[in-house]
């Protein structure tokens, strides 16, 4: 199991083979020992739970060879560590899914709360159930991997020069530092050119998806997500859309005085004020964040009077003593150090005589105690506060290492990632004074410019992570049909987002489809979960630490009160419904967004007082 910074986690092609052969049966059952597989006789409870309990060792066996194989392809890429790897992660998918299939043995069955909660798990752990009819499970998952391989493959070729072809990195570069609309245009318009492609294999794949949705008693895909949070899938959907109005005024602000920004530096033909943001403009090629387009937008006081990146490297730091500084603060708490085997066997620099992966990623092998980093970290600001992300992920796994299998995992999938994240939030001034990094803490004035570059990260992405989803369960429901794909992909957009293409659309084109995670069939609603409940998570921890002052200004460094209330929610892994973890950890057992509010409160002041003042001299 691994965790990976940013908004995916990281999936290599053998995971997307996990997602796609959701519901492949093994063609006997040897090779997992399922109990009375082949007998009519209605099962008693006893045998759900013996049914289970197998199931959880098996699994559990078959994961760590798993963890161990990618684990090498990834800090070793050769042919014969994929190929490894992919043959490991066969062996998980062909007991996982044999053994969803076989629990459905115990539907309608009187069962303890646990085995009906490990049943449940078990079931949900199938992202994409294809159908039982061999013939349609083989079509999807040729549909599926060729998909993702278009993804992966996909380049723009500049006047068809071959010899010129950018990919996706190059491009994502150019976008976040040039300032030519017209070039941004063009590799805009570029990148989106990959996914007309599959877009037909995408409509019939939607069709294959939901008919083993239904076989497994789902409505459809979109339901079957929506049902993993311990809710009705209705009400889920609900729950985010409550969520989203909570935060919408802060967006609001945050776009208006961006948009006013940028018209200021291209020209209202470009950028009009009482009209959409042009997607090209805003620094990432789907406009999620915005935090490149930061020095077009900073305010004149926004100045720390530090820079971490010099400080670390005039200090001769070392990418070991980073990890270092964030396996401190975790003691500070009161967590145990790392173990010895981390410091061993994890990757902190790029080798120099193999390849591997060097995206940043928190890896549990062992499901106990063997976590390990994967990084090659670079001495500057962003890779100090990302060490400090990932090891949020490590903690977590050894907090719930006492769990039964099917629990190791976060109370839901958006908690592992907000957990990182919160203790990413502790990386404040105070916190880097307190551990001598920096003399004092810059004055208020400062702030402001502090504020409006995490809210250009945080704030800025949320319609964004709201509305991949929402576009995916209006497909997945027939709500919106394959002749309106790209319209209403953009009519999202718009009404979230406030941000329209940079050039004419029309059904051929499918710039859905240009987002990874809709391409390798990525639930989306986590991002947008994790990106409310750290702030969540932040101020309930800040309050036990009986911090009294602004909430952007707390760090729980070094406060044993707030560790000991961390821990005791970690341990919990998902052995409980989630509202129960969120309140272990909260006090509230309803995930709520004024935390985000109370964070950016100055931020939002400022925002309407520099808005107002734009509409007064109009």
């Amino acid at each position: 199991m691994r965790f990976a910074r940013g908004n995916s986690r990281l999936l290599s092609l053998a995971g997307l083979m996990f997602i796609v052969l959701s519901m492949t049966l093994a063609s006997s059952c040897s090779n997992t020992g399922n109990p009375g597989s082949g007998s009519n006789a209605k099962p008693s409870a006893a045998e759900a739970e013996k049914f289970i309990n197998e199931a959880e060792k098996k699994l559990f066996a078959l994961n760590v060879k798993y963890s161990r194989a990618d684990w090498v392809k990834s800090t070793y890429i050769t042919e014969d560590t994929e190929a490894l790897s992919a043959e490991a992660n066969k062996d998980v998918i062909a007991a996982t899914t044999e053994y969803a299939e076989q629990s459905r043995r115990f539907e309608g069955l009187e069962l303890s709360p646990d085995v009906a909660r490990k049943i449940k798990l078990l079931k949900l752990s199938l992202t994409l159930p294809a159908p039982k009819d061999p013939g349609e499970r083989d079509e999807l998952t040729k549909i599926a991997a060729s998909m993702e391989g278009d993804y992966g493959k996909g380049k723009y070729c500049p006047d068809a020069d071959q010899s010129k072809c950018l990919s996706i990195g190059d491009m994502e570069k150019i976008l976040a530092e040039s300032r030519d609309p017209e070039e941004l245009k063009r590799i805009w318009v570029g990148w989106h050119k990959i996914s007309p492609p599959f877009r037909k294999d995408y409509q019939r794949y939607i069709e294959l998806a939901n008919k083993g949705a239904k076989e497994m008693g789902f409505k459809d895909v979109g339901a079957m997500w929506r049902a993993k949070y311990d809710m009705e899938p209705d009400a889920f959907a609900a729950e985010m859309e409550r969520l989203w109005q909570q935060v919408k005024p802060l967006y609001d602000s945050l776009y208006t005085y961006t948009r006013r920004k940028l018209s200021d530096k291209y020209g209202q033909q470009v950028v009009p004020l009482d009209g959409p943001i042009p997607a090209h403009l805003l620094g990432n090629m789907w406009a999620q964040t915005w935090g490149n387009v930061y020095p077009l937008l900073k305010p004149e006081t926004g100045d720390r009077g530090y820079d971490l990146t010099e400080i670390l490297k005039a200090r001769k730091t070392e990418p070991k003593q980073m990890v270092r500084y964030g396996e401190s603060f975790f003691t500070s708490l009161g967590f145990e150090q790392l173990p010895g085997t981390f410091w061993e066997r994890s990757m902190f620099t790029k080798p120099l005589d193999h390849e591997a992966v060097c995206h940043a990623s928190a890896w549990d092998l062992d499901f106990e105690k063997d976590v390990r980093l994967k990084m090659c970290i670079q001495i500057n600001e962003e890779d100090f506060t990302t060490v400090h992300h990932e090891l949020g992920h490590n903690y977590y796994q050894m907090a719930y290492a006492g769990q039964p299998f099917l629990y190791r995992d976060s109370a839901n999938d958006a908690f592992h990632e907000a957990i990182g994240d919160t203790i990413a939030l502790s990386v404040t001034s105070p916190y880097l004074k307190q551990i001598k990094l920096i003399e004092k803490v810059p004055e208020a004035s400062a702030d402001i410019g502090f504020l409006l570059q995490r809210a250009l990260d945080k704030v800025a992405f949320l319609p964004f992570g709201y509305l991949v989803d929402q576009w995916r369960w209006k497909v997945f429901s027939g709500a919106v049909g394959p002749n309106d794909y790209n319209k209403a992909w953009w009519d999202l957009r718009l009404k979230y987002q406030g941000v329209a293409p940079p050039a004419p659309r029309s059904e051929q084109d499918f710039d859905a489809g240009a987002k990874y995670h809709v391409a390798a069939n990525v639930p989306y609603a986590r991002y947008f979960l994790a990106a409310i409940l750290q702030f969540q998570f932040h101020r309930a921890l800040c309050r036990e630490a009986g911090f009294t002052g602004p909430l952007y200004q707390c760090s729980i460094y070094d406060n044993k009160k707030a560790g000991e209330r961390l821990k005791q929610m970690l341990a919990m892994g998902q052995s409980k419904p989630w509202p129960e973890a969120l309140k272990a950890l909260t006090g509230e057992d309803k995930m709520d967004a004024t935390a985000i509010i109370d964070y950016f409160a100055p931020l939002k002041q400022w925002l309407d007082q520099e808005n107002q003042k734009a509409a007064n001299t109009k």
